[in-house]
């Protein structure tokens, strides 16, 4: 084959594999306008935008070595895609966050919590005394944990806690935390080694006033959130919680993804699995997200929305729960953010949404692997005329 036709024809094959990351990469931007039962694979186009982004990038520096016009290509794509392009990596180079938040600034936690590591409390409790440590340090005024487990306590006549259970109990939070209030939801179903509950939780050092918990089918612990309103000063302020449809991977799941083959017939009954519980969780997200919204706009008050959605920027779920609110993330995080210490570097899974009558003043992500999830955290003001 002469040269000339090898060089035209490997053109043409750089040329329509550019195209094709391009589109992919866009239909995973746009994700969630394009979601539906039937699509539900764009929700892995929204998982793989940072590495199709990548390789955009990659073919952009090829063009402009080999003098091409198609370099313009992944400059149309930047425009295509910038506003959701920014919701994965912001471009901001660093982000400085001061723990003595500035006087009339509301700080605010979220953090899946994995149980506070109960399974080896009575072992070695040294990571869940770490973590009691860790939120002590920040001091949120707000918190909010995901996976959360607990029983109660109770009461004599002298105020002394008698506890029901060896370890573990709601009130002992409250105290080791220094919060003033609380409000606690759980799948009375799913109880935690057959005497703790299992659920979410919302922490206040402001009064609660009033509290729900909102369940969908099928009633799982996945398929329930909660709502409580609390009172700062002249502000009323809805704070959400929720923790969205886990994918469940097993560790067997969790071996193939780190080390993935199809030499076998296991091997791919193993990425059958995978996707299988993939294709579940964005349809049962879906759902979730959609009732979640719904709670949202029936708020009297400025909402603020934390959890582990387990879904990443611009999929259904991100962009159904955070439609009208600010991203603390975005507005004041850097570089990609992530939240989940496994799987992907690129994780950023767990979220804090404002109202928009507020201020992100700072955000951080306190990378210690305490849980498989790190704490993130805000500091919002109100805006005066708002």
């Amino acid at each position: 084959m002469p040269k000339p036709l090898v060089r035209i024809l490997t053109k043409k094959v750089f040329i329509i594999t550019n195209l094709l990351v391009a589109v992919l990469f866009l239909l995973g931007c746009y994700a969630q306008q394009l979601f539906t039962s039937a699509s539900w694979f764009v929700g892995l186009l929204a998982i793989s935008a940072f590495y199709l982004l990548v390789v955009l990038l990659l073919f952009f520096i090829f063009w402009i070595i080999a003098k091409s016009k198609w370099m313009l290509l992944f400059l149309a794509i930047l425009l295509a895609g910038w506003r959701n392009i920014i919701k994965i990596i912001p471009f901001r180079t660093s982000a400085d966050f001061n723990i003595r938040k500035q006087k009339d600034a509301l700080r605010i936690m979220s953090w899946n919590v994995a149980q506070f590591d109960i399974l080896q409390y009575k072992k070695d409790p040294s990571i869940h005394n770490n973590m009691i440590d860790l939120i002590n340090q920040y001091q949120p005024d707000i918190a909010c944990f995901q996976e959360m487990v607990a029983g109660d306590s109770i009461i004599d006549l002298n105020n002394k806690y008698y506890h029901k259970f060896a370890f573990y109990s709601i009130q002992d939070f409250e105290l080791s935390l220094h919060f003033a209030d609380e409000y606690y939801s759980y799948n009375w179903k799913e109880n935690y080694l057959s005497s703790q509950h299992f659920g979410i939780i919302i922490f206040s050092k402001y009064p609660i006033i009033d509290r729900h918990t909102i369940a969908i089918y099928p009633n799982d612990y996945n398929s329930i959130f909660q709502y409580v309103d609390i009172v700062k000063d002249a502000d009323t302020i809805r704070v959400f919680n929720l923790h969205l449809q886990s994918l469940k991977f097993t560790p067997v799941n969790m071996q193939y993804i780190d080390n993935p083959s199809m030499e076998s017939d296991d091997d791919l009954q193993k990425s059958k699995s995978i996707v299988a519980k993939l294709k579940k969780g964005f349809i049962r997200r879906q759902v979730q997200a959609d009732r979640i919204r719904e709670e949202i706009e029936k708020s009297p008050y400025p909402v603020i929305v934390c959890g582990d959605f387990n879904d990443v920027p611009n999929s259904y779920a991100y962009e159904t729960i955070g439609k009208g609110l600010q991203n603390a993330f975005e507005k004041k995080g850097a570089g990609l953010g992530r939240t989940f210490s496994g799987i992907a570097p690129t994780l950023r899974i767990d979220n804090i949404f404002i109202d928009n009558r507020y201020q992100v003043e700072q955000y951080v992500r306190i990378k210690k692997k305490l849980s498989d999830h790190f704490p993130i955290i805000t500091d919002i003001t109100r805006f005066p005329n708002k």
